[in-house]
C-alpha cells in the first residue's frame, strides 16, 4: 500500500509527489483521499500548488479576510484548500477513516426521496410509530408544519401534534436548533423552542450558539433600528457593527450556522438531507406555484406562511403563522426542489454518536454551569474518551471540574472507532457519514471530510459527475480571494485529464437562477444577492480564474463539451375569477381573510387555543358563494402524461386569462453529487466555503456506494451501475425533463414510506427510463440540451424573467425587464400613490360631513324649540350623522375604484408608443401596462390567450439554460464599496 512521502518534492513543479508513481499525469492517492497529488513533472498547467503562507492574525475574527487563506486555519494547510498538500497529520485522530472523517465506513439500507411530499409523509409515519426516542437537529423547525396535505384532511399530521403524541406515549424528544440573530434572520427559533417545550415535559430543546451583543450603537452607524435589520444590511456594516450584532466567541464572529438536517427515531432509523422540518419545503415533483381555491378552501395545499416566495417577501412574525402578506390571488409561490434520504442499519450508529456529541457539547458550554435540572447530558452510545478539553480551556478550573465530573457520560466524537467486519455483511450499501465542524460548532478541531469526499469523487469519476446544489462557489487557485475551497480545481483537473487522454466525460451542474432573497436585482437592497451571483459567475466562467477560463487556458476551446450549467423554472395558473370578487361582496369577507380563518378553524381541534377561531359564518358564506369557481391550476401541464393546455377552457376575458398565468424560478435546495451511477453524496452541505471549510457552518453528508447492481449502459457499452445511485439520478433527470407523472399528494405509494417499510420502487426499463438510462448517449445529450433551450426561449418571451442571456448590461436589463415588468419599487410607488389619493378623498369626505354637521347645528341654535328636543331625537340625529359619514365614505371608495377602472381602460386602449418627454399621465399609463412580477407580458402575444396557451403548452419539465452571459459586460455587478467590502464578502461565500 502506497504512502505519501511528505519530504519528496518535484523540483520542476514544486508539487508534492506520491511514491505510488503512476503513468497518468494526474493521480489521486488511494491512501490520502481528498488530497490532490501530481505524479508527473509534466502535469497540465493551470493547476498549481499554493506557494505562499500568510501571517496568522490572531487579533481579529476576520482572519480569512485580513490575513489570507492560511490564517483561517492558524497555519494549517488542508488538502481541500491547498493544492499539492495533504492534511492527514492535522487529523491524527481521524486518519484511520476515509476522508479523515470522524466516522468509519459503515453499512446500511438507504432510500431516496425527491422533493418534500414523499419525504415528509415518511417522516410522519416514523414519528407516529416512535417508541423510545426522537432526536432532531435542524437549521429551522416550524412546529405548525403539516407533514401531509391537504391540511384540512390531515390535522393529526401537523408536526407539533405528532411530537406531542409521541411525548405522551413516553418518547423522549431532544431537539437542537440553530439560534439565529432575529434582526437578520426571521426563522424565530425562540418561538419554535417555546412552542415545542410547552407541549410536554418530555420535549427538550437546545438553541445554539448564544450571541452576545456588545452594546455597540448599530443604529447610529447604519441608520436603521436593530429590529428592522435585514440580512443584507450587513453589507453596509463595519467590523465593530458585525461583532455587535452576532457576538464573538474564541476569536470567531458567530455569524456561522448549524445547518444540519437530521432526524433519528428510536436510534435505528435516520432521516437526513436538504429538507428542514419547516415552512416552504413541502412540495410535489410538479411543484405547483399557485394555490388559490376560492370554491373550496379545504383544497388549499400550502396554508398560511407555507405559501411563500422568497423572491418577493421573506417570512415574518412566525408566531402568527397563518398570517401571510403574500397575496396568493396575485402572486405565485416559489417551488422547492430538494433531495433527502432515509437510512437504517449500522450507519445509524454514526448518526446517533454525532447527535449525542453535539447535544453534550451544547449542554457543556451553555447549560452545565447553570445546573439546570430541566436539561441533562446524554449517555454516549459509542467509545468513551477524555472529554471537555476545549470547554475547560475556555472557562477555567470550575468548568474543568464540571467537565471531568461528566467524563464517563460525555463524548467528543468517534476518534479511532474501527469498522465492524460483521456489520459490513449485514447490508448491501457502503455508507459513510462525513461532516464539517470546528471549535465553535462542536468543540472539535476542524473537520472538512465532506470537502474531501467531493474532491475524491470528482477526481476518481470515470464517466460523469452530476452536481445539484443551492450554491456553486469554488476556486481553481489561490487567486480567487476570498474563496478558499478547491473543488473547482478538482473539476478542472478531471476535465483536463479526460481531454488529454481522449476520454468521453461530462459534468452537469444545476443551481438556482437567483439566490433566494427578495428584491429587484438592480436595486441597492440586492447588493448581497448580486455578490453571491458574482462569486458564482467567477467560479464558473468569469474573473480570470474560473473553471471555464482555466480549461481554455490549457487548450480546451469549448469547455461546455465537458461541463454545462443549468437552472430550473416552471409556470402555473392562479385560479382567479370574477366569481371571487362576487363571493367577497356577497359574504362581506375577502378571500385572504376566509383563507386565514380556514387555516385557524381547521387546526382548532388539533392544538390551537380555544377562542382563536372567531365567528366563521361569513367565511362559510364565502365558500358557498364561490362554489362555481373551477379549480384549474396548470402546474402538471409540463409533466409526463399531462393534459396540456390545448383543451383548457376559461370563463375569463382574454386579458384576465393571460394575467392568470405566472412563472417563477424553481428554487434548488438540493445538496447532491452523483458520479458514474455508482456513488452518491447527499446531505446538508452547499458547494461553497460556508459549508465546505469546516470552520464556518456545521454540516453533515453521507457517501453512498456499491449496493445491489443493475445492468445498464454507459457511452453505449454494457455497464454495471448501483441501483441506488442510478435510480436516484434517473428519477431526477426525468423530473427535470418532464418524464414523470404528476404527484398527487393524496395518493401515496411505496416511495412515500420509510426504508423499514419498503425500498425505492423504480420503473426500470420503462420507455421514459430508457431515455435517461445512458447519460453519455448522444440522443440523451441532445434531449437534455434541446429541452433546456426550448424551455428557456418559451419563458423568455412569455415572462421576460431575469437573469437572461440577452441581458448583458444594465441598459439591456431596463429594456428587457424594467420596461415590461413591475419591480417592487414600482409596486411600492403605486401603493403609496393610491394610499395618498384615498386619504385625500377621505379627508374631503370628512370635511363635507363636518360642514353638514356644522350647518345642522347652526339651524338648531337658531330654533328656540330645539331646546325641547328629547334624547331620543338627539340620538336619531347622531345616527343620521353616522349614516352620512358612512355614505360619504362608501361613495368616496367607490369613486376611487371607478377612477382606477377608467384609468386601466384608458391605458389598455391608449397610445403605447414611447414619447421623448412623458407627462405624468403618460408615465402612469405606461406603468399600468407593465406586467406584475412573475406574470405574462401581454404585449408579446397579440393573438391573446389562445396564442399564449399554445406557446406555454410546449414547455416540458422545468430545465432551462443557465444564462452565463447575464450582465457579462458590466465591469463588476457587486463593486467593493461601503455596501460591500472585505469585512462582509466572506458572509456570501
Amino acid at each position: 500500500m502506497c504512502r505519501l512521502q511528505r519530504d519528496r518534492w518535484s523540483p520542476a513543479s514544486n508539487v508534492r509527489r506520491c511514491s505510488c508513481y503512476a503513468k497518468d499525469n494526474i493521480k489521486h492517492c488511494c491512501v490520502h483521499p481528498g488530497s490532490v497529488i501530481a505524479t508527473s513533472n509534466n502535469a497540465p498547467s493551470g493547476i498549481v500548488p499554493d506557494s505562499q503562507a500568510s501571517q496568522a492574525h490572531h487579533d481579529t475574527p476576520f482572519k480569512k479576510v485580513e490575513a489570507g487563506i492560511e490564517a483561517l486555519f492558524a497555519g494549517e494547510k488542508h488538502s481541500h484548500s491547498h493544492l499539492g498538500y495533504v492534511c492527514d497529520y492535522l487529523h491524527p485522530e481521524f486518519s484511520v477513516n476515509r476522508y479523515h472523517s470522524f466516522a468509519p465506513e459503515n453499512t446500511g439500507d438507504a432510500k431516496w426521496f425527491v422533493d418534500g411530499c414523499s419525504y415528509f409523509h415518511a417522516v410522519s409515519e416514523a414519528l407516529e410509530r416512535a417508541q423510545k426516542s426522537i432526536y432532531i437537529l435542524d437549521w429551522w423547525l416550524s412546529p405548525e408544519l403539516y407533514l401531509r396535505r391537504p391540511p384540512s384532511k390531515n390535522q393529526q399530521y401537523r408536526l407539533d401534534a405528532l411530537l406531542k403524541g409521541a411525548a405522551e406515549r413516553g418518547v423522549t424528544i431532544n431537539v437542537i436548533l440553530y439560534k439565529e440573530v432575529p434582526a437578520v434572520l426571521p426563522i424565530d427559533s425562540e418561538h419554535s423552542e417555546k412552542a415545542l417545550e410547552a407541549l410536554h415535559p418530555n420535549i427538550h430543546v437546545f438553541r445554539h450558539p448564544d450571541h452576545n451583543p456588545t452594546g455597540y450603537d448599530i443604529e447610529s452607524e447604519l441608520g436603521i433600528a436593530f429590529k428592522d435589520l435585514t440580512h443584507f444590511d450587513l453589507a453596509k456594516a463595519s467590523h465593530a457593527a458585525i461583532k455587535a450584532i452576532y457576538g464573538v466567541k474564541d476569536d470567531t464572529v458567530l455569524y456561522w450556522a448549524h445547518h444540519e438536517k437530521l432526524l433519528i427515531v428510536d436510534k435505528s432509523l435516520c432521516f437526513m438531507g436538504g429538507l428542514d422540518l419547516c415552512f416552504g419545503r413541502w412540495d410535489t415533483n410538479s411543484h405547483p406555484i399557485a394555490d388559490a381555491h376560492p370554491g373550496d378552501l379545504d383544497a388549499i395545499i400550502f396554508p398560511g406562511q407555507d405559501y411563500n416566495n422568497a423572491r418577493i417577501l421573506d417570512f415574518a412574525n412566525l408566531d402568527d403563522w397563518s398570517q401571510n402578506k403574500l397575496d396568493r390571488t396575485q402572486n405565485s409561490r416559489m417551488g422547492w426542489s430538494d433531495v433527502s434520504l432515509c437510512m437504517t442499519g449500522s450507519i445509524t450508529h454514526s448518526f446517533v454518536n454525532h447527535f449525542v456529541d453535539r447535544w453534550n457539547y451544547v449542554y457543556g458550554v451553555k447549560y452545565g454551569e447553570q445546573n439546570d435540572s430541566k436539561y441533562k447530558p446524554m449517555d454516549a452510545p459509542g467509545a468513551i474518551e477524555e472529554v471537555g478539553k476545549t470547554v475547560s480551556r475556555a472557562t477555567g478550573s470550575r468548568r474543568r471540574r464540571f467537565a471531568n465530573s461528566l467524563k464517563r457520560r460525555f463524548t467528543q466524537g468517534l476518534r479511532g472507532l474501527s469498522r465492524s467486519r460483521d456489520a459490513i455483511k449485514e447490508q448491501n450499501l457502503n455508507i459513510q457519514l462525513t461532516r464539517s465542524c470546528t471549535r465553535w460548532s462542536s468543540g472539535h478541531r476542524t473537520e472538512h471530510s465532506i470537502a474531501n469526499a467531493y474532491v475524491d469523487a470528482i477526481l476518481k469519476a470515470q464517466h460523469f459527475v452530476y452536481i445539484e446544489n443551492q450554491f456553486f462557489i469554488t476556486a481553481t487557485s489561490s487567486q480567487q480571494h476570498p474563496v478558499v475551497n478547491k473543488i473547482g480545481a478538482a473539476i478542472v483537473q478531471r476535465i483536463q485529464r479526460a481531454h488529454f487522454n481522449g476520454e468521453r466525460f461530462k459534468m452537469w451542474v444545476v443551481i438556482p437562477a437567483v439566490p433566494g432573497f427578495a428584491g429587484d436585482l438592480k436595486s441597492n437592497d440586492s447588493l448581497g444577492t448580486r455578490a453571491i451571483m458574482k462569486y458564482q459567475y467567477n467560479s464558473i466562467s468569469r474573473g480570470g480564474h474560473s473553471i471555464m477560463e482555466s480549461l481554455r487556458q490549457t487548450g480546451i476551446n469549448d469547455p461546455q463539451e465537458y461541463i454545462s450549467f443549468y437552472n430550473l423554472r416552471n409556470f402555473d395558473r392562479i385560479n382567479t375569477s370574477s366569481t371571487i370578487e362576487e363571493a367577497e361582496n356577497e359574504a362581506g369577507v375577502e378571500d385572504e381573510g376566509a383563507r386565514k380563518n380556514d387555516d385557524q378553524v381547521g387546526s382548532c381541534h388539533c392544538l390551537e387555543a380555544e377562542g382563536t377561531c372567531g365567528n366563521s359564518n361569513s367565511c362559510r358564506e364565502y365558500q358557498v358563494q364561490s362554489q362555481t369557481v373551477v379549480n384549474q391550476t396548470k402546474n402538471a401541464a409540463y409533466m409526463h402524461q399531462r393534459d396540456g393546455l390545448s383543451h383548457f377552457v376559461s370563463d375569463e376575458d382574454a386579458d384576465a386569462e393571460m394575467d392568470a398565468f405566472v412563472s417563477e424560478e424553481l428554487y434548488i435546495h438540493t445538496k447532491l453529487l452523483i458520479a458514474d451511477d455508482r456513488l452518491a453524496i447527499c446531505g446538508s452541505a452547499n458547494l461553497n466555503d460556508r459549508s465546505q471549510l469546516g470552520t464556518h457552518d456545521s454540516e453533515i453528508a453521507v457517501v453512498i456506494e456499491n449496493g445491489s447492481p443493475i445492468s445498464s449502459t454507459m457511452d453505449g457499452k454494457p455497464y454495471q451501475a448501483s441501483k441506488f445511485a442510478s435510480s436516484l439520478r434517473r428519477e431526477i433527470f426525468r423530473k427535470h425533463l418532464g418524464l414523470l407523472p404528476h404527484q398527487d399528494p393524496e395518493q401515496p405509494n411505496a416511495n412515500w414510506h420509510p426504508i423499514t417499510e419498503a425500498p425505492n420502487n423504480y420503473d426500470w426499463g420503462s420507455p421514459a427510463d430508457v431515455l435517461v438510462r445512458d447519460p453519455l448517449d448522444p440522443d440523451f445529450v441532445d434531449l437534455w440540451r434541446a429541452t433546456a433551450k426550448t424551455n428557456t426561449e418559451i419563458f423568455r418571451r412569455a415572462f421576460h424573467s431575469v437573469p437572461d442571456d440577452t441581458v448583458r448590461t444594465w441598459r439591456d436589463y431596463d429594456e428587457f425587464f424594467t420596461k415590461y415588468v413591475k419591480t417592487p419599487a414600482d409596486t411600492e410607488k403605486e401603493e403609496q400613490t393610491m394610499s395618498e389619493e384615498n386619504n385625500a378623498k377621505k379627508d374631503d369626505a370628512k370635511a363635507d360631513v363636518e360642514h353638514q354637521g356644522s350647518t345642522q347645528e347652526g339651524r338648531q341654535d337658531g330654533n328656540k324649540d330645539a331646546s325641547n328636543s328629547t334624547d331620543a331625537e338627539f340620538s336619531k340625529e347622531n345616527k343620521e350623522l353616522q349614516q352620512v359619514e358612512e355614505t360619504a365614505r362608501d361613495q368616496e371608495e367607490a369613486q376611487v375604484d371607478r377612477d382606477i377602472s377608467e384609468l386601466d381602460d384608458k391605458n389598455k386602449d391608449g397610445n403605447k408608443a414611447e414619447q421623448p418627454c412623458k407627462t405624468g399621465d403618460e408615465e402612469s399609463s405606461e406603468q399600468s401596462e407593465k406586467a406584475e412580477y412573475g406574470h405574462v407580458v401581454r404585449k408579446e402575444f397579440p393573438g391573446g390567450a389562445e396564442e399564449l396557451r399554445e406557446w406555454l403548452g410546449r414547455v416540458r419539465g422545468s430545465l432551462v439554460e443557465m444564462p452565463l452571459n447575464f450582465l457579462i459586460d458590466v465591469d463588476d455587478i457587486a463593486k467593493k464599496s461601503l455596501g460591500f467590502n472585505n469585512l462582509t464578502d466572506e458572509i456570501y461565500t
